[in-house]
Order: structure tokens, then C-alpha cells, then sequence
């Protein structure tokens, strides 16, 4: 008798070959340390350090040094941050899998099995690690992740199946061969290294990052031609222009999109909703069809057996439960297996005096379990699954027999009342599924959770609508939706054909359908896809053949009772019961998206500003209005409070997000040339007409820019007057902090070319505040040309 390994030879294997978990594939220490020291700022920064020292400007240099290291522990501190959260992630997605260890069935992570554990998976259970097959029934694995191909293998005793690859039909007993670094695959499924695609949106900022960069370029480039022309050392030119170039593009993209996505991600974590994919949040924002699956999802996942119908005097109701108790799985139950175990134990059934000589277990193409067992020297081959398929193992429902004209009867009725049905056939010495007799139905009930409609009805006010896609039949079907009030038509997937699709194209009357039933894995991969070509559709699923329609959808979410190959690839897994967790994630993602938004107005109108007054001025009078040093430090202080936008208080639509490419650039541009303006006539009265000295202007010039900059967060972050809807506390701090920063920089002369007076201060910020209205007045007359 095979009794497993022992508790001690399992301790002693784990510390000899560590745990099932592949660490090969992230960055070594040094790498980690390394990378940010040499990213596109990083060596601007040094770059503009070592041409002070050879410009003599040596406390310049060792500043510069300084805020290198700032920027780059900052970084290092959000990668730890996302490091944490992978783990933490990591940790909630984990599973069991059922081992053998001293001669007992236990259940142990998956990442502590070892070399020789002995283990038994089922149907949608991954394969944790390479492994022998040692026994195996009905057995089909989908080795998708591994070779590429859809198609499922057949695996038999002795073969070998691969960490990565899940069971798509059947289960298995099997070895362990090689766990974590030693498997073939290299790594294991359910590792949840954040995925590299990026959403509509983290494009959108990237285009932003270039659009910028090209702007700065290219103003460097005049500028530096100019000033050569004039006979300017091309050493501080240089200087100069780097400079420029660190302040005109926007150094705190990866840290304020890593801090914002990784906030929200933490805040619905805390609501049971996991982010495997976080670009995900941001397209969520932008989805406007739902389309859900029914049970476990829309209903409560506790399936009970609440009525058993009986058409043969020799078995009554506990015999039929019985019988069905026998050809289910005791190794790898269903929530259908577990009604029925749970039934027997209401009636007090015992079923340990059989013997199961062979086991089939259910999958989408039977539609049925089928078991032959030895029960008192007698032998019954047992089959129980849809009515449609066991009744044609009955002979007598070939004809109107009694039997069937009440089977048929009982069946719709069971329909109309919402509850679905499993048919019970048995034969006497049977081997084969024919001449069979049905001998009753179970009549199961899965009743609506009380969230969904409340659910449902926040997706409608919201701008999303909601199709439900399920295999159970139109009557069941029809009363979910009639339960939900949806209103709208139910079809079934043979009238879905018939009717909607012509030519493999969407018709338009397709969209008043609110439910699809008795639809097929392949159906709702083809319906989700043909959505897809007019919406942006979030589905949502819990079995193992919802996969290939998940994959497609633009987010897919697998919610609480989801097998775990479905978790494993889902964009967004559900924790908590039922579908209203997805109104968290749906609401946070449309803050994610306002917050992103918001960033990207601010940060073009302040580039712009910026790069185009100095090019201006540059061209105008022939050298800079600030100093290179002033240039860098201008960017480290604007990214402070840009930073904070990650926590901002915002207003969310009650309709999908939309990337308004036009309007933002509209918006942008607008405040930047009103920035520009008074940054002229500023630089002009200081110059023309009051003759002040160049130091001067200069920190006159750089205490401007910051007030002027951080108070366009205040208009910029919404589209309501700004003192109605002021920004978070932790933005107002922020910006506060780094305003008074620059005010004692340009007071005390500290860091700058000269100091000035509290009073010549005073009137920068009065200066920068009535400009401030001014961009207030634009905005408004913008919203209202746009209403328009």
C-alpha cells in the first residue's frame, strides 16, 4: 500500500529542493539596483553634474548629485512597492492541491509539494509541477501554455504532464517529478508576474511622454543653434540645454502611474477584488457591456437538491438519491456532486457499502456522470446528468409513453419555476448506456443573490449594459432575467443562429437580447467576439471552458467559485460572493482614469509652458531666463504635488471613460498659452521697464513658474469652478510644502542667482494668482465652446 511520503521526507525534500515556485524570472539584486541608475533620466542628470564640474560650477555639480539620488530612491522605493504587492497578490491566488502524506489525503499550498508527493487533481485543476501519471479516468489536458496548441492531449498511466497545463476533462493520480525551478515549463501558471500589456489609456500617456520629449528637442535644438551663432561656449550651452530637457519631459510618469494603479489595486484588495493585470483598471473604465455568466455569479453558488420526482414504484425518493450518490466524485466533487452528498446526509444515506468499479466524470461534451458499482453481489451501471441525454438511454421515451409525457411535464414545469434538473437512469448488470430506465429527477435550485439586482441596476445607471450568457435552458433563463428586471429578449443559442448572425456578423437586433441560453463554450467564445466589435465587453466565467472567451474579452474576471486555471489567467479575480464586487472595481477604475486624465492636462500644459516661454525669451534676448540648476530644480518641485494626484479627490461619470484626445490637447494647450502669455509680459516689465539685474529676474522668474505651475493643479483637476471642488487633502499639502520651498529659495537666495525681498515675493504670488483666474475664465469658456 502506498502510504505517500512521510511528514519528515516531505520537510527534508523542501529544504533540498526549496519551494514549488519559480524565482529565476525576476531580477536579480544587482540588476534591481542597478536599473535605475542608468534609465534616460538618471544619465541626463549625470551628464548635467559632470558639465558643471568642467563649467568650475562645483556646489552646482554636487546638487545635482544629490537630487540624482533622490530620484533614484525614489524609484527603488516603488519598485519595493511593487515587489510587495506581486507577493501579497501572490499569496492570495495560491491553491491547495489535495497530497498524500502519511498514508492520509491532505490538502497542502501548491507550493510546498515536493519531488515523489503523491497527488490527485480534477477537472480545471492546474498541474502544480511536472509529474508521472500514476492512475487516471476520462483524462484530457490542455497544454495551451506550454506547446502553443489548442488541441487537447490525451494522457495515460505513465505519461507525463507538465507544470503550467491544466486538466480540461477527467482527473488523475500522479507523482511529482521536478516542483519550481526544475519543471520543464520553467515557471508555474498561477505565478501572477504582472502582465506587460498596456492599456488604451498607459499608451495614450506614453504617446504624451514622446509628443513632450519631441517639443524639447526640438526647442534645444533651435536654441542651442541660435546661441552658437552668437558666440556662446558650447559647454554651458550644453549644460543648459540638458537641463531644459530634464524640466520639459515628464520625469514622474512610471512613478505617478505605478503609485495610482497600485492604490487602486490595494483599495479594492481590501474589497476582495484582485488585479492580476493593472492595465486592467484602466480599461475597465472604458467598458460599456457586461456580459456575466448566471450561476455562482448572478446566483448564489449553493446548489441544493430540493425536490426528487420518482417514475418507477421500485425506487423511491431515497433511492434515487442513493443511486445518484453513487456516480458522483468523491475525489474532485462539483458543486453538483456536493448537493447531492449534502442530501444524502439530510436523509440520513449511507453509500460506503458499494464498490465503484469504473467512474466517468462529467464534461461540457457528455453532459453526464456514469458509474458502474457492486452493491450486494449485484452490479448498476448509474448515469445522471441533462434530461436530454438521459432520456436517450430509455427506450420507452421513443414513444408517448406515460413516463414520458409526465418526464417532459415535470421538466417544464421545473423550468418555469427556476430550477434546473438532473435525470437518474440505472441498469442491472449494465456496461453499456442503453436500455436503460429512468428512474426519477433531481430538481436543483440555485436561487438569485441579493446583490445582483441592485448590481444590475447600478450597471444600467452607469452607462454599461448587461447580457447574461449561460448553458441552462430559455425558461430557467427567463425567470432570471424577469427576477433581475431586464427587459428585453431571451434566446437560445439555436435561435441566436437562426435569427442574429448572418455571415458571421453582428446584426443590429442583436443588441436587444439580454440573455443567451443553452449556449456552448465555442457559442459564447463567438458571441464575446462578435461583441467585441462594437463594445468593450468585461466577461465574466467560473469553469475551465469559459477560458478561450475570457482570454478574448477585453477584461476578464473570474469571480469567487472560478476554477483555478480561470483565476490564473483572469485579468480581475472576484474573492467575495456574487457580482457586486465589480462595482467597486468599475468605480475605481473611472477614478483611475480622471486621476490619469488629470495628470496628463497638467503635465503637457506645464511642459508647454516651460519649453516654449524659455525658447521665446531664449530667441527674444539672446541667452536663458533661469540657470540650469534653477531648470532641474523647477522639475523636481513640480513632480512633488504631481505625485500626491495619485490620491486626488475626484468626480467620476456616470457613463464609460473616454480618452478625448482633442479635447485634452484643447484643454492643455489652453492653459499653456495663457502661461506663456503672462510669462512674456512678466519677463518683459522685469527687463524693459523696471531694468532689473539678470540674477535677479532670474529668481523672480523661477519663484513665477513654481507658484504659477502648482496652482494650475488647483483649476486643471476639475472641470467645476476650483474653490467648489478643492483638491485632496494630501494635494493641497503637497502643494503648499513645495511652494513655500521655492518662496524661502528665492527669499533666502539659497540655490539661486540672487536673493530677493518677502514684499518683491509677494507680488509674484499675487502675479501668479490672478493668472491663475485667467486660466480659471478659459477653461470655462472651453467647457462651454465644447457644450457648444
Amino acid at each position: 500500500m502506498n502510504i505517500g511520503l512521510t511528514t519528515k521526507d516531505a520537510e527534508d525534500y523542501l529544504q533540498k529542493y526549496g519551494l514549488n515556485d519559480v524565482i529565476e524570472n525576476r531580477k536579480g539584486m544587482l540588476k534591481k539596483f542597478l536599473k535605475p541608475l542608468y534609465s534616460p533620466i538618471s544619465l541626463m542628470l549625470l551628464a548635467a553634474a559632470f558639465l558643471s564640474f568642467l563649467n568650475r560650477e562645483i556646489f552646482n555639480a554636487y546638487f545635482i548629485f544629490a537630487l540624482y539620488f533622490v530620484n533614484y530612491s525614489i524609484q527603488r522605493w516603488q519598485e519595493f512597492k511593487a515587489d510587495k504587492a506581486i507577493k501579497e497578490l501572490q499569496n492570495k491566488l495560491s491553491f491547495d492541491v489535495l497530497v498524500l502524506r502519511d498514508s492520509v489525503w491532505i490538502k497542502v499550498s501548491a507550493k510546498k509539494l515536493v519531488p515523489k508527493d503523491r497527488i490527485k487533481l480534477g477537472l480545471g485543476s492546474i498541474i502544480p509541477a511536472d509529474a508521472k501519471i500514476i492512475a487516471s479516468n476520462n483524462l484530457l489536458i490542455n497544454e495551451a501554455v506550454i506547446t502553443g496548441e489548442s488541441t487537447l492531449k490525451e494522457k495515460k498511466i505513465d505519461d507525463v504532464i507538465y507544470s503550467g497545463s491544466f486538466i480540461s476533462s477527467g482527473n488523475l493520480e500522479a507523482e511529482i517529478t521536478a516542483t519550481g525551478k526544475n519543471t520543464s515549463f520553467g515557471k508555474t501558471i498561477f505565478s501572477i508576474e504582472q502582465s506587460t500589456e498596456k492599456s488604451l489609456l498607459e499608451k495614450d500617456i506614453l504617446y504624451i511622454t514622446r509628443f513632450l520629449t519631441a517639443i524639447s528637442v526640438v526647442a534645444v535644438f533651435i536654441l542651442t543653434t541660435a546661441f552658437l551663432l552668437r558666440g556662446a561656449m558650447f559647454e554651458s550651452i550644453l549644460t543648459l540645454d540638458l537641463s531644459l530637457i530634464i524640466a520639459g519631459i515628464p520625469i514622474a510618469l512610471p512613478a505617478v502611474m505605478a503609485i495610482i494603479l497600485s492604490i487602486g489595486a490595494g483599495g479594492l484588495a481590501k474589497k476582495s477584488v484582485i488585479v492580476r493585470r493593472l492595465s486592467a483598471l484602466q480599461d475597465l473604465a472604458n467598458v460599456n457591456l457586461l456580459l456575466t455568466d448566471k450561476t455562482g455569479t448572478l446566483t448564489k453558488n449553493e446548489i441544493s437538491i430540493t425536490n426528487v420526482v420518482s417514475y418507477d414504484r421500485n425506487f423511491n425518493q431515497k433511492s434515487i438519491i442513493e443511486f445518484a450518490g453513487y456516480a458522483i466524485s468523491q475525489d474532485t466533487p462539483d458543486q453538483i456532486d456536493d448537493a447531492i452528498v449534502k442530501k444524502l446526509k439530510q436523509e440520513g444515506i449511507g453509500i460506503n457499502d458499494a464498490h465503484v468499479i469504473s467512474f466517468i466524470p462529467y464534461n461540457a461534451d457528455r453532459k453526464r456522470t456514469t458509474a458502474i458499482v457492486q452493491k450486494d453481489s449485484e452490479s448498476f451501471l448509474i448515469s445522471v446528468g441533462a434530461p436530454q441525454i438521459i432520456k436517450s438511454f430509455d427506450k420507452s421515451f421513443a414513444y408517448e409513453s406515460d413516463t414520458r409525457v409526465n418526464f417532459e411535464k415535470d421538466i417544464e414545469r421545473a423550468g418555469a419555476e427556476g430550477y434546473r434538473v438532473l435525470a437518474v437512469a440505472i441498469k442491472k448488470d449494465g456496461v453499456t448506456e442503453e436500455d436503460m430506465n429512468v428512474i426519477g429527477l433531481l430538481f436543483l435550485s440555485d436561487p438569485l443573490d441579493e446583490t445582483s439586482k441592485e448590481t444590475i441596476q447600478f450597471m444600467k445607471q452607469n452607462g454599461i449594459a448587461v447580457k447574461v450568457l449561460t448553458g441552462d435552458n430559455k425558461t430557467i433563463t427567463e425567470r432570471i432575467i424577469k427576477e433581475l428586471d431586464l427587459s428585453g429578449e431571451v434566446c437560445s443559442a439555436e435561435e441566436t443562429k437562426n435569427i442574429y448572425l448572418e455571415h458571421g456578423v453582428l446584426k443590429n437586433e442583436f443588441n436587444n437580447v439580454v440573455a443567451f441560453s443553452e449556449i456552448s463554450p465555442k457559442e459564447k467564445y463567438e458571441i464575446v467576439k462578435l461583441f467585441k466589435s462594437q463594445y468593450t465587453v468585461a466577461l465574466t466565467g467560473d469553469g475551465i471552458n469559459d477560458l478561450p472567451a475570457l482570454k478574448i474579452a477585453h477584461v476578464g474576471i473570474a469571480v469567487s467559485g472560478a476554477v483555478s486555471a480561470l483565476k490564473s489567467l483572469a485579468d480581475i479575480v472576484l474573492l467575495g460572493q456574487g457580482i457586486s464586487v465589480i462595482k467597486d472595481a468599475i468605480l475605481e477604475s473611472r477614478k483611475i482614469f480622471v486621476r490619469l486624465y488629470n495628470y496628463s492636462v497638467y503635465r503637457i500644459s506645464e511642459s508647454f509652458r516651460l519649453v516654449i516661454t524659455i525658447l521665446i525669451l531664449g530667441l527674444w534676448y539672446g541667452y536663458y531666463p533661469l540657470v540650469p540648476l534653477q531648470l532641474i530644480l523647477l522639475a523636481f518641485l513640480n513632480d512633488i504635488p504631481i505625485i500626491s494626484l495619485a490620491v486626488d479627490r475626484v468626480k467620476i461619470s456616470a457613463k464609460p471613460s473616454e480618452i478625448k484626445t482633442k479635447e485634452r490637447f484643447r484643454l492643455s494647450l489652453l492653459f499653456g498659452t495663457v502661461g506663456v502669455f503672462n510669462s512674456i509680459i512678466l519677463f518683459f516689465i522685469m527687463n524693459n521697464l523696471l531694468h532689473l539685474s539678470l540674477p535677479v529676474i532670474q529668481t523672480i522668474f523661477f519663484l513665477k513658474l513654481t507658484v504659477s505651475g502648482h496652482s494650475l493643479i488647483f483649476v486643471a483637476h476639475t472641470k467645476e469652478k476650483w474653490f467648489k471642488f478643492l483638491p485632496s487633502k494630501e494635494v493641497i499639502f503637497a502643494t503648499i510644502v513645495t511652494q513655500l520651498i521655492a518662496t524661502t529659495l528665492a527669499v533666502t537666495g539659497f540655490l539661486m542667482p540672487s536673493k530677493i525681498s518677502i514684499f518683491v515675493a509677494i507680488l509674484v504670488w499675487v502675479w501668479a494668482l490672478f493668472w491663475m483666474q485667467v486660466s480659471e475664465l478659459m477653461k470655462d469658456l472651453q467647457i462651454k465652446f465644447a457644450i457648444s
